[in-house]
């Protein structure tokens, strides 16, 4: 019988550099040989790998050109599956970049609770940002798109399952019993990809813009890794140990392999291993409870150069070191491993540098301040008493981002102050963020450097891509940026005897709350920031980039929603010590 496609397939890997290679990550229903086959002549095969009864392939790429955009269709022993027949939507292609110093579009965000099915006409927490996207790009063939996808952090929520996703899992196991209605298994964690990744426009997105991925906490389970207090517990928990393997397994197959380069990949020992491999489970399996037992055991980080751009997408969730006297948001290893990346080929080596982190770097100060209270008092600052009061309101508020790290979050300042000064810096240094269910700009101000910076830095946090957020939370986040949660978060610190951070910081644009991307548009040394926030298909016309509004249905299965300008500007290099006014936060005319 004829293998078929269960799921992709997923354009991943963009070669940024010569333009001659990428890869393509598919699901197959039994073992196969795996073929794209591009309009140009370009291709590449792979037999498929085994992990849990799944059947995988990663398909290398090659013979591609700079500056060309090719069709391209899947093959599975010789059998054409994709695109599928009848499909609606465009051709899926291959766009190389043209040639260094070409114009990079960056669109960014995160936190993506799976959709509501199709045939449903509500969405309880508003129109999907992505999928959004993606009905305007298939709409609208010859639109800009981006030019790779960052999916910072929780692809998929393995302890927020859907309705859906419930009755599935109540018809294989009760869910009386833990882990009640959350994810158990590796079997358990598909579904969750499937949910997500099978829907219908995202599919065809996935399949035709490079995407990059890196896990948060929902990825594994909320509040994952917050502290050693939290560890202790959840490795006394019967089903944490299987939860998590199967996350680990899940996360290196579905997202981790397809960021990885072709060399890189030919390198990977494991990779090699579970490819020659009759059945890889036990392989993959062995390696998750060594990284998990072991920080250093695995890196989840990795760097990508586009040209005159540079990506460093930073694990800040397996790779933390959770003893109080020595507590990190990156090991040792990691850390150094970053500062390198950072600078490599040294000053002016690049134009642009982008760091991602799940995790925001830049917080509302009121937060800010809480979290380096909180550090101080569970270390011990204020007594036993207060450790304990300290470690209860920690994992009940999720206090546990880089201000909870404060030596983290100075190191990464004096990182950013090294590679930003003196001649040869970059022209921009952004921290790429989400998890916080709103998005907003933040800017730093390096006065303890003499002289100041060359490079304009920003905090850009967008999230979510899909979910809400309550009312309460959204007053609390404005709080935190106002005169009277600055003043109250000093009160903290003072409590806690809290060294002041290694930086100041405002905010230049936000809060916007919504579903919503950032994209970042790199050429030169000139760089522009634009904020799309979804919204839900209205009679008569409208504003969004995809022209007049309707309740019609095109060749897509949802109503279409649409994509507005919520904000737009220029990102020009600061000159030091010249004052920098907000960001609008309306959009453009």
């Amino acid at each position: 019988m004829t293998a078929g496609l269960r799921l992709g397939p997923l354009l991943r890997y963009i070669d940024g550099e010569a333009g001659e290679s990428a890869t393509i990550w598919i699901e197959a229903d039994r073992p196969c040989t795996a073929e794209v086959r591009c309009a140009d002549g370009a291709g590449g095969s792979a037999r498929s790998w085994q992990i849990a009864g799944h059947h995988y392939a990663l398909i290398p790429v090659t013979g591609l050109r700079p500056g060309t955009e090719t069709a391209y269709r899947v093959r599975l022993d010789g059998e054409e599956v994709w695109p599928p027949a009848g499909s609606p939507f465009p051709e899926s292609t291959i766009r190389m970049p043209e040639c260094r110093d070409a114009a990079l579009r960056v669109t960014f965000g995160s936190c993506r609770w799976a959709a509501a099915p199709s045939d449903r006409g509500h969405d309880p927490v508003g129109p999907d940002a992505l999928d959004t996207l993606a009905g305007d790009l298939a709409r609208r063939p010859g639109a800009e798109r981006p030019d790779v996808l960052l999916l910072l952090g929780d692809q998929v929520y393995a302890d927020e399952t859907s309705p859906e996703t419930r009755r599935w899992l109540a018809a294989r196991r009760d869910l009386a019993e833990p882990p009640w209605h959350q994810v158990a298994d590796y079997e358990e964690y598909t579904r969750l990809y499937y949910e997500s990744w099978l829907d219908p426009e995202i599919r065809w997105l996935l399949s035709t813009v490079p995407s990059l991925m890196v896990f948060d906490d929902h990825d594994i389970i909320d509040d994952w890794n917050t502290s050693e207090a939290w560890q202790e517990e959840m490795r006394a928990t019967p089903w944490w140990q299987e939860r998590l393997l199967s996350g680990l397994m899940s996360y290196w197959v579905h997202q981790h392999l397809g960021n990885l380069s072709p060399d890189e990949l030919a390198a990977d020992k494991l990779y090699g291993a579970v490819c020659e491999a009759r059945d890889g489970t036990e392989l993959v399996r062995e390696f998750a409870a060594r990284a998990d037992a072991d920080p250093t055991g695995a890196r989840w980080s990795y760097r990508r150069d586009f040209g005159r751009v540079r990506l460093l997408m930073v694990d800040t969730r397996a790779a933390r070191v959770l003893d109080e006297d020595r507590r990190a948001m990156l090991a040792p290893t990691e850390a150094e491993w970053l500062r390198s990346a950072a600078l490599d080929g040294g000053p002016g080596a690049y134009d642009h540098l982008l760091i991602g982190t799940s995790l925001p770097w830049l917080l509302p100060h009121f937060v800010h301040d809480v979290e380096a209270w909180n550090a101080a008092v569970c270390r011990g600052e204020r007594g036993p008493r207060w450790a304990r009061l300290g470690e209860r309101l920690r994992q009940r508020a999720d206090l546990e981002h880089w201000a909870a790290f404060p030596a983290s979050f100075d190191a990464l300042a004096e990182l950013i102050a090294t590679v930003g000064g003196g001649p040869g810096a970059p022209a921009t240094i952004s921290v790429l963020s989400g998890d916080v269910h709103h998005a907003y700009v933040a800017e730093p101000e390096f006065g303890r450097v003499p002289g100041g910076l060359e490079s304009r830095v920003l905090q850009l946090t967008c999230s979510p891509v899909h979910n809400s957020i309550p009312a309460s939370i959204r007053h609390g986040f404005r709080f935190g940026w106002s005169r009277a949660g600055r003043w109250l978060g000093r009160g903290f610190a003072r409590h806690g005897r809290v060294a002041p951070p290694a930086v100041e910081w405002r905010r230049t644009g936000g809060p916007w709350f919504g579903n919503q991307l950032m994209t970042l548009t790199l050429r030169g040394r000139g760089a522009r920031l634009r904020l799309d926030q979804a919204g839900a298909a209205r009679r008569g016309r409208g504003k969004g980039r995809g022209g007049p509004l309707s309740r019609r249905k095109g060749p897509f299965s949802r109503t279409v929603n649409q994509l507005r300008v919520a904000m737009e500007t220029e990102l020009s290099p600061q000159a030091p010590r010249t004052p920098r006014a907000p960001l609008s936060t309306q959009p453009p005319p």
